[in-house]
């Protein structure tokens, strides 16, 4: 079956792992997923990820962090802007999740970057998802 929307399909086996306790999860790779991974990581939501090679496109494995062993740091992930409805913002306008708990993750024209980032910067994009 063909997956219409592959970032939404990252999110919820993330979530999905997460609230199974997994250690890692499988997730075939792409630039724009690698980046998602990257922001996750940088903002303390995943231990790492790693890229493998193969002679596809590729395996993201993306190792899960948890409070004590037992409880997942990512308690919720939501896809904001879908192939069906495109969510844009200014940099004004950019949205705090759960009252700065969480991060949006937005794709901008310098790449794909957190919403505190983006602040920092002063620069809007589309909106791809929040966690928190």
């Amino acid at each position: 079956m063909a997956v219409t929307d592959p970032i939404a399909d990252m999110l919820v086996q993330i979530k999905n792992a997460s609230r199974a306790k997994l250690s890692r999860v499988r997730i075939p790779a792409s630039n724009v997923k690698r980046e998602i991974a990257r922001v996750l990581r940088e903002n303390g939501y995943i231990s790492d990820y790693k890229l493998v090679r193969d002679k596809k496109q590729g395996i993201l494995i993306i190792y899960l962090r948890y409070i004590d062993g037992k409880k997942p740091v990512i308690t919720g992930i939501k896809r904001v802007s879908k192939p069906g409805r495109r969510v844009y913002v200014k940099a004004n306008e950019i949205p705090r999740v759960q009252d700065g708990l969480g991060i949006a993750i937005l794709s901008t024209s310098q790449g794909i970057m957190s919403d505190i980032e983006a602040r920092r910067k002063k620069i809007g994009g589309e909106v791809l998802a929040y966690v928190w």
